[in-house]
């Protein structure tokens, strides 16, 4: 019984976290207790049940503000709380502090930020800031009318990420083994500045044309237009999320080289071709395929056993 007690005590700041977020308009999503990462299934592991009876509804898709369900989740496990911040409205910079292996004197996100401002001559308006784990903070802002960002990293500056559609933050009342985090500064949210948004707009990209190959196997030819379609949409999630696509896909087509199916070169052209789309560096495209690639060719099963 005492357990059971002390479950729900340690229940009731994190509910009481998620309430406030909700109440606030902010959706919210459980994450592991003491931890940052989402609670829920992977989508690898996806039942499609219940929820997920229609495909497989990613973390941001689960967020909500439902006082009930908000409840019944944290009625079960301390979980720490996420803000789905893309849903929320909201913009978060991510002021991140150095790790302990860079050099004395490389600058922390504050730093970049001011540094940022110093050679725009614009300045960043008092704003909700929340103290991280690790000593870093989170500047909350709400995003313009008609604007959809998404996350990205290091654009602002060193150390300085941002999280919108595609991502998360933790909020205040949780706490991993970095730390708690707190309510630096309890302000009204700010609008994003104009100069900030233009900064985090990125320049529309013509809408990538279906791949057509004329080499190799009616199979492999399918599979390889297949994934190519796969890798040009997924422009959410920011570039990890992109090249964790890349290199799946890479994956799943690299079998059809090992077995002859269709040249190499064709294969690395296409997913090249289809990675540079989503605004993947070219360099970054080429090392994630060459790898994935040349795993699977090595360790690929035979057609037969397949």
């Amino acid at each position: 019984m005492s357990g059971i007690l002390t479950a729900d005590l340690a229940c009731l700041p994190l509910l009481a976290s998620a309430l406030t977020s909700a109440e606030r308009g902010w959706p919210v999503i459980p994450l592991h207790p003491r931890a940052k990462r989402p609670a829920g299934h992977a989508e690898r592991d996806c039942p499609g049940t219940g929820r997920c009876a229609n495909g497989h509804r990613k973390p941001e898709q689960r967020a909500t503000t439902n006082p009930d369900l908000i409840h019944a989740t944290w009625a079960t496990r301390p979980y720490n709380v996420g803000i789905a911040t893309g849903p929320a409205g909201l913009l978060v910079i991510d002021l991140d502090v150095c790790k302990p292996e860079e050099p004395k004197g490389a600058p922390d996100g504050a730093t970049s930020l001011a540094a940022l401002c110093e050679r725009t001559g614009q300045t960043v308006p008092m704003t909700y800031r929340v103290r991280t784990g690790r000593g870093g903070e989170h500047l909350y802002f709400t995003v313009p009318a008609g604007v959809r960002l998404k996350c990205s990293a290091n654009r602002l500056g060193p150390h300085i990420d941002t999280r919108a559609w595609g991502g998360y933050v933790v909020a205040p009342g949780s706490a991993t083994a970095d730390g708690a985090y707190e309510v630096a500064h309890e302000a009204p949210v700010a609008e994003l500045p104009p100069w900030l948004t233009e900064m985090l707009t990125e320049p529309d990209r013509p809408a990538a044309a279906p791949v057509r190959v004329h080499d190799g196997t009616l199979a492999a030819r399918v599979a390889l237009e297949r994934e190519c379609a796969v890798i040009s949409a997924a422009s959410e999630g920011g570039p990890n999320g992109r090249n964790n696509t890349l290199h799946r896909s890479a994956c799943k087509v690299a079998r059809f080289v090992a077995w002859g199916d269709i040249p190499r070169h064709v294969v690395e052209q296409a997913i090249q071709g289809a990675g540079e789309a989503t605004g993947l560096p070219p360099a970054e495209c080429c090392t994630t395929i060459r790898s994935a690639l040349d795993w699977v060719i090595a360790h690929a099963t035979p057609r037969q056993a397949a």
